[in-house]
């Protein structure tokens, strides 16, 4: 909540002012002096006023709250004016006299409106005195002990007792009445004794109030009672007006002050505050004065059940048990009297009225109502009706006060410029349960416009967005000039009509700049003006302020775009966001806005976009609209003219340039986009500038439906060779594509990349020969899109594809020295020898060779791979070395004397003697070897005959009384059959078990049948 400002509201304007002198027909006006004042309303349309005079008269005044007040006159002030004198001829006739009674003749000391018994209750002479509303009845006296001072009526809530609680307990009529008088109120008569009587039935039948009464050094609580009130005054009995003793508490002297609280008396005394139970009589210290202090002092705050007590000038407020609740309220001086006005505490003092805010304690209104010196002053407000009205009286005066609407309240705060302050308002009576909480949002929406026309528009714009009910569409006739699309959108509603009608940006900053050249005239003539200082003092730049205003709408259109609109109104936010951020040049703002979800209208951007040579963002719109076409033509626009430097590459700073920027956003669109047309016609251009950015076009996996492979690879540009490589590659790895002709494309394009590449390498200085002949050879540069060299991708692709032609390959490669290539394609025809050839004899790689005889399985393989390393033929020298580790990794699977033949009379016996010797020795042994295992197996079968004609030497002797071990059926003549546990079972059972477990058929071989 903000921070309220001292003195700067205007919470009770000047009513009615009554002054004896002039309109009353008062006995000894120059002597008569005011010493007590209350307030009672009847109506909305009539409230009275009852004065306490010195002389002991009552007077009574009738005021009509809901009377214009008439205007000042030419030596008077406004009546809104916190610091003026009053001018009591202008408003005077608001209030007339209607009469004056006397009570007695000595000073009026307080009076108190009771209107549940239709009367007032006046302390004069020690005495109390009742007096109907109107004074046309006669004074009636009650019979209380002389020396009453202070007067408390009992303030309840809903949940305190009734009147019986207090006599229950009550203290004994004896300590003040006579025997007989005791007597008389236990047998419960009627009977009047010194104006009290007891009788419970009249009680309960008349009206009564409860009050407290100080007389001397006693607290007696009575009960005030009186006839109910009628329709009109004059249905009150002027002769029934009494009071029932109900209890006394002794010991309380030097009573200053009182309130009564439910159960609680709160006592003010020259010493000290205390608290006493109406119940028990017991009294809890509150506080002590201190020595010296003023009288004590205090105020009962009846809508909140509290007292506010006076220490000096420093105020507590305590609750009903005498507690302190809340902080302490500190005022300028020592009040002569405190009011209570709603959530403002008024305190009097030598002829000023101030208002200080209760929970904050500062001061908010400061009226001068008399000069200096004027003596003491009392104030009053109403305890029974809206809180509305406040009287403030002098000795000699009565000044009548009405609270201003909170509404007009915030209406003049609001023309002071005092913003903060009518915000805190607004807050402080939204917490109160006084104004909603769409009022505090129009407020801050009205703040938010008074702002922005005084050009402080961040301070608007925060107010804007503390506004819940204040629509985005109304700062739309800001940015632009109606007519518009958006007009019939912006609610026609002035709010207060505080402010201008709306008018665009440049408008409100021109008319701005010349408020303040005026008001600069006029602070060197000495006139004071509304501006601000700071702009006075230091007048800003039409740019600076137009920049702040566009950047601050900005600000808050940002904000309402989070919110739930209507399609409309969210278009119109978004594609006026778009015209701040052109205004302002903010680029990376309007990007972000037009490539993320977004509501703008193209229609009302594209010749704006276009004319500022923003294409990007431009092209970022097209896209987020699905306009892919035209977004892409725009790319390809930026693209070229970045590339031939009719533009300044933005990006010239940064690791990647403008033309690759606009590529890489145009393979965006393409990747997504299932036009194939669209995705065809702007393929080249990004080619051209990134190959790795095609390939992610043609191959992604982001489209509905994929391109047609033919149609892409006819569209690929012939040059662009790593491209169409790398979409077949796509095709075949990632869509296992089985077409044959990608298949071979694949292998020949790979073929004649790898051709080139090893031609280049060849024909470059100092080549390392053994590298060209292996697979180490690379063609990928620093722009390739491969990482993998051509020759590698070459070698795997034919090891691992069926489906390409290997003739057609071989033919492209078959001049060139890509013998490893060359291999594999003879492979895949089945061409053993010509393969051996290349291997052992072109590559000289032994291992593979041998690898390659292991795969064909056969021993010849080995024996001509031998032949081939002994006579290579075409003049080459015998490969002793390879020979030697062909016989020693595979001589047991070769003939010996195959190899002794094969081996030519040139080869030295020192290189083959150990693995010839080596061959011989391998082969004895396997011979023997065998020898030894055919024997073992001889022995095994010799055994098995034996054990199988044991067996069936076996014999069994049946009889009739034979059983089957496993039916238990007599066996007779029947055939059976005897298991090797010699278990006897019939055929019947036997069959079963071998139906059963066929596995085990061959474990009954041995049986012997019976018959």
């Amino acid at each position: 909540m903000a921070k309220i400002e001292s003195k700067s509201r205007t919470v009770l304007e000047s009513l009615a002012v009554f002054d004896p002198i002039k309109s009353s027909p008062l006995p000894q006006p120059s002597t008569t002096s005011f010493r007590s004042l209350a307030i009672s309303t009847v109506s909305d349309s009539q409230v009275r006023i009852y004065i306490g005079t010195n002389t002991g008269n009552v007077v009574l005044l009738s005021l009509n709250p809901n009377l214009p007040v008439a205007p000042v006159s030419s030596n008077g002030v406004a009546h809104r004016n916190s610091t003026s004198f009053v001018d009591s001829d202008s408003i005077s006739k608001n209030v007339s006299f209607l009469r004056s009674v006397s009570v007695s003749s000595y000073s009026v000391d307080s009076i108190h409106v009771l209107p549940q018994l239709g009367k007032i209750l006046v302390v004069s002479d020690g005495s109390l005195f009742f007096l109907d509303f109107l004074l046309l009845q006669p004074v009636k006296k009650l019979g209380l002990p002389k020396g009453a001072t202070v007067v408390a009526p009992r303030l309840r809530s809903a949940s305190t007792s009734d009147r019986s609680s207090l006599s229950d307990v009550g203290v004994n009529l004896s300590e003040t009445t006579s025997s007989s008088h005791r007597f008389l109120q236990k047998l419960g008569s009627g009977i009047r004794t010194n104006g009290a009587k007891n009788k419970e039935s009249d009680l309960q039948r008349e009206g009564g109030c409860t009050a407290a009464v100080a007389v001397g050094k006693r607290l007696i609580l009575v009960e005030l009672l009186g006839n109910r009130v009628g329709r009109n005054d004059k249905d009150t009995d002027s002769s029934s007006g009494s009071c029932v003793i109900l209890k006394e508490i002794q010991g309380v002297d030097g009573v200053k002050t009182m309130a009564w609280i439910d159960d609680s008396i709160i006592v003010g005394t020259i010493n000290c505050y205390s608290s006493f139970s109406c119940i028990t009589g017991l009294s809890t210290p509150i506080f002590s004065l201190p020595d010296p202090s003023t009288p004590p002092l205090l105020k009962l705050l009846s809508k909140d059940h509290k007292v506010l007590v006076l220490v000096d000038n420093v105020g507590i407020i305590v609750n009903a048990n005498g507690q302190p609740v809340g902080g302490s309220l500190v005022f300028r001086h020592v009040p002569d009297s405190i009011g209570d006005l709603s959530s403002y505490l008024i305190v009097v003092r030598d002829g000023k009225m101030m208002l200080y805010h209760r929970k904050s304690g500062n001061c908010v209104q400061l009226v001068s109502f008399a000069a200096e010196g004027i003596g003491p002053c009392i104030v009053a407000n109403e305890e029974n009706g809206n809180g509305k009205l406040v009287a403030v009286a002098t000795p000699t005066k009565v000044i009548c006060y009405r609270k201003v609407p909170a509404e007009e309240q915030i209406k003049d705060l609001l023309r002071k410029k005092n913003f903060k302050e009518a915000v805190s308002l607004v807050e402080e009576l939204e917490g109160e349960g006084e104004m909603t909480k769409e009022m505090l949002s129009f407020v801050h929406a009205q703040v938010g416009f008074l702002l922005l026309f005084d050009l402080r528009f961040q301070e608007a714009v925060d107010h804007f967005l503390q506004s819940e009910t204040m629509q985005p569409s109304e700062v739309f006739p800001f940015i632009m000039r109606d007519p518009n699309r958006w007009s019939l959108l912006v609610p026609r509603q002035r709010y207060w009509g505080l402010h201008p009608p709306p008018a665009p940006l440049e408008d409100v900053v021109d008319d701005g700049l010349m408020a303040i050249q005026r008001a600069m005239f006029l602070k060197k003539a000495g006139v004071e003006t509304t501006i601000d200082d700071r702009f006075l003092l230091n007048p800003p730049s039409r740019s600076d302020l137009l920049e702040s205003a566009i950047k601050n709408i900005s600000r808050y259109l940002e904000v309402s775009r989070e919110k739930d609109l209507s399609s409309e109104v969210q278009e119109g936010v978004d594609t006026l966001l778009m015209y701040l951020y052109r205004a302002l040049n903010r680029v990376g703002d309007m990007e972000k806005l037009a490539s993320s979800e977004n509501s703008c209208i193209v229609e009302e951007l594209e010749t704006l976009l276009d004319d500022s040579g923003h294409l990007r963002t431009l092209a970022f719109l097209y896209a987020s609209k699905g306009m892919s076409s035209k977004a892409l033509s725009v790319w390809r626009i930026l693209a070229r003219n970045y590339s031939s430097g009719l533009w300044e590459d933005p990006s010239k700073d940064s690791d990647i340039s403008g033309r690759e920027i606009a590529a890489v956003e145009a393979s965006k669109i393409l990747e997504e986009s299932s036009d194939q047309t669209l995705v065809l016609q702007h393929l080249g251009w990004i080619a051209d500038i990134n190959h790795l950015l095609a390939v992610q076009v043609l191959t992604s996996d982001k489209r509905n439906g994929q391109l047609s492979p033919d149609e892409v690879i006819a569209a690929i540009d012939p040059k662009k060779v790593e491209i169409l490589q790398r979409y077949l590659q796509w095709l075949i790895e990632d869509q296992d594509s089985d077409d044959t002709k990608f298949h071979t494309l694949y292998a020949l394009s790979l073929a004649k990349s790898a051709v080139e590449s090893f031609e280049r390498h060849k024909t470059s200085q100092n080549p390392d020969v053994k590298t060209l002949m292996g697979t180490n050879i690379s063609d990928s540069g620093s722009n390739s899109i491969f990482q993998s060299p051509v020759r590698e991708r070459l070698q795997f692709f034919l090891n691992s594809s069926d489906l390409y032609d290997p003739e057609e390959v071989l033919y492209l490669i078959e001049g060139s020295d890509l013998w490893l290539e060359k291999a594999i394609l003879y492979r895949k025809l089945g061409q053993e020898t010509l393969v051996l050839q290349i291997l052992a004899l072109k590559l000289e790689d032994s291992e593979a060779a041998e690898q390659y005889c292991a795969e064909i399985g056969r021993p010849d393989a080995y024996m001509q791979l031998l032949d081939m390393y002994l006579d290579p033929q075409d003049g080459k020298e015998p490969m002793f070395k390879a020979a030697v580790r062909l016989l020693h990794n595979h001589g047991e699977s070769l003939d010996p004397l195959q190899v002794l033949e094969t081996l030519s009379p040139d080869m030295p016996l020192q290189l083959a003697s150990d693995t010839i010797l080596r061959m011989l020795r391998a082969r004895l042994h396997h011979h023997l070897q065998g020898k030894i295992v055919h024997n073992l197996s001889k022995a095994v079968n010799v055994d098995a005959k034996l054990a199988r004609l044991e067996e069936r030497s076996r014999h069994v002797q049946i009889t009739d009384e034979s059983l089957c071990d496993s039916c238990h059926a007599r066996l007779g003549t029947k055939l059976f059959a005897m298991y090797p546990d010699d278990s006897i079972v019939c055929y019947k059972v036997d069959n079963m078990d071998l139906l059963s477990f066929g596995a085990l058929l061959w474990c009954f071989k041995g049986i012997i049948f019976f018959f």
